[in-house]
């Protein structure tokens, strides 16, 4: 199946009274974050379908050459099925039995490559959401033959070094990729990169930032250790954008969100 195939059985799909609906919900409008982006009307499990349609062992599936195709359409639910077929296909790769395998190792930096070239068509919070836990995240925690750029700003690190220049990106989405990718790592029980980049991030002036990391720090507070959180806190609360910090204090007791709400 190609790119050009799933474009136009995607856009058979067209739903105008849902299209609307979506416009709305992901701010298109003038001034807004989503302004200019284009909506077909599909909702999430929609696109799913078309995603296990492209990859399935009935037909010849997605190549990973076409999936910059999708990446590049104007329409928000092709590019999130490109974005879907890339979480996919890392997945493949990323099990137990293939963590340490060079031809595995070699597909996962070439999907992460792929990913990062094309980042600003990540260009909504739920595009974000959707893959940057699942691809750079999982990444994270993999064998890598990456190696860091001469001018690396994460000390020699690569993997520092690809989410500090997301980071340090003037692009919102690419920013938000750097802290929401921290939810795979606390998940599997390593809160540093959470940690990192929510500080990096403490005083970023978009509302939608402020959400993402407080919604990270809580995950890490949840799955790594509440005594980390609240050590977070105790040198960062009373700085923090109001949005962030009860986002982060969400799953506290009234009481404790109440002590840290007012300090």
């Amino acid at each position: 199946m190609s790119a050009t195939e799933i474009i136009a059985y995607m856009e058979s799909l067209q739903n105008e009274e849902q299209r609307r609906i979506l416009m709305g919900f992901f701010k298109t409008g003038p001034g807004e974050y989503g302004e200019g982006d284009e909506f077909l009307g599909l909702k999430v499990p929609q696109t799913r379908e078309v995603v296990k349609l492209a990859l399935t062992i009935d037909h010849e599936p997605l190549t990973l050459s076409e999936v910059p195709e999708l990446l590049m359409s104007k329409w928000h639910e092709v590019r999130l099925c490109g974005l879907l077929i890339l979480v996919a296909k890392f997945e493949k790769l990323a099990t137990k039995r293939l963590v340490n395998d060079e031809k595995a190792i070699r597909g996962r930096d070439e999907i992460l490559t792929m990913y990062l070239q094309y980042a600003e068509q990540a260009n909504n919070w739920d595009l974000v959401d959707l893959s940057a836990p699942k691809i750079l995240g999982h990444w994270l925690l993999l064998p890598t033959n990456l190696t860091p750029t001469q001018t690396s700003p994460g000390g020699g690190d690569v993997k520092r070094q690809v989410l500090d220049e997301l980071a340090q990106s003037d692009n919102l989405w690419k920013q938000r990729m750097s802290i929401v990718c921290s939810w795979k790592t606390s998940q599997m029980g390593d809160p540093s990169w959470c940690l990192r980049y929510a500080e990096i991030h403490l005083h970023h002036p978009h509302d939608l930032m402020h959400k993402a990391v407080g919604w990270m720090l809580r995950e890490m507070g949840k799955r790594c250790s509440m005594d980390l959180l609240r050590d977070f806190l105790r040198q960062h609360a009373h700085k923090m954008p109001r949005t962030m910090l009860r986002y982060a204090i969400e799953k506290m007791s009234e009481q404790e969100r109440q002590y840290w709400m007012t300090i």
